[in-house]
């Protein structure tokens, strides 16, 4: 795979961090990474990862399968991320992510058919003393309401 010297950059880096025969550890940020360049996690990704970590590819598949936050297919250029764990669907979560739905026109782990937006229900983001919470790309909001998630994605779509 070829990525971006600024990548290999970062490769390089993280596999200075570990000494010998503990680059495993880098395998959770250069998929992270490496994601947020080409987009989504694919087979030939996990074996260029593996190689790089010096690790089997289905230990690395296996990091793919666990982490909600590494995805196989791609994402749409923001990923609106909708917490319905129990604070945040108490506090109004599930009517949060049904309008999220139908302002995007999508369902869970869809994308927008221009690619601007993609959709995900996930368990917890952690944010229980601020829901309904959701995430934008790496961006959290909180206290967030169908109001509230109109104007961010109004915000996101002058910006692209």
């Amino acid at each position: 795979m070829t990525f971006s010297p600024e990548l290999e950059a970062r490769f390089a880096k993280l596999l200075e961090i570990y000494p010998p025969g503990r680059t495993r550890s880098a395998v959770v940020p250069m998929l992270l990474y490496a994601q947020d360049e080409v987009g989504h996690i694919s087979a030939e990704l996990v074996e260029e990862v593996a190689r790089r970590c010096q690790v089997k590819p289905l230990q690395v598949d296996e990091v793919v399968g666990y982490y909600s936050m590494l995805h196989r297919k791609p994402l749409g250029k923001c990923h609106v991320q909708v917490c319905t764990n129990i604070s945040c669907l108490i506090l109004g979560a599930e009517e949060l992510y049904e309008h999220a739905s139908k302002t995007l026109g999508i369902g869970n782990k869809e994308v927008t058919p221009d690619g601007q937006f993609s959709l995900e229900e996930v368990e917890c983001m952690g944010a229980c003393s601020w829901a309904p919470a959701i995430q934008l790309n790496y961006d959290f909001h909180h206290h967030v309401t169908p109001e509230k998630l109109d104007q961010l994605l109004a915000e996101v779509r002058k910006a692209h």
